[in-house]
């Protein structure tokens, strides 16, 4: 590990804790040449390469960055910390890794970031709702709403 300020690679660790999602672990450092000190976080590498089966039935493999992007164009503009948006990640992979072996299909994964959207903030829900569901016409936004509409009625202002 090279020291960010100096470039050394002479370090210590000084913490180490794993983090809530039980994939990563968070080291405290200080670089023994300049003493000063820096946060590195380590992500469990997946033994086996979880593949994503696509709606024409083709397999990739599974990119984290490709949710990441997603959730962070529906959350464009929107008061959002990125913090919140590395939760939803966590989350989605934990559940993940959890519930499937080695094979997950991209409908479950959409399904997962839609509901974590949806608790969130429902502009970015609408916003991935549409590109994930495929909108053709306005009426696509109209019956995606309604139940959010009417949720809303239903609460005091």
């Amino acid at each position: 590990m090279r020291c960010p300020y100096c470039r050394s690679e002479n370090d210590r660790v000084i913490d180490s804790r794993t983090n809530n999602d039980g994939f990563s672990i968070r080291r405290r450092r200080q670089c023994l040449s300049c003493r000063r000190r820096f946060t590195t976080h380590e992500r469990l590498e997946e033994v086996v390469a979880m593949k994503v089966v696509k709606k024409d039935g083709s397999r990739v493999p599974y990119e984290r960055e490709k949710i990441r992007s997603g959730i962070e164009k529906a959350c464009y503009k929107r008061p959002i910390p990125e913090a919140q948006i590395e939760s939803i990640l966590m989350e989605i992979e934990s559940d993940m890794f959890t519930d499937f072996d080695e094979e997950v299909e991209s409908q479950y994964l959409g399904e997962q970031v839609m509901e974590h959207l949806k608790r969130l903030d429902q502009v970015a829900y609408v916003r991935f709702a549409s590109v994930y569901r495929e909108f053709k016409d306005v009426h696509d936004f109209v019956e995606e709403l309604e139940p959010i509409l009417k949720g809303a009625q239903r609460m005091p202002k």
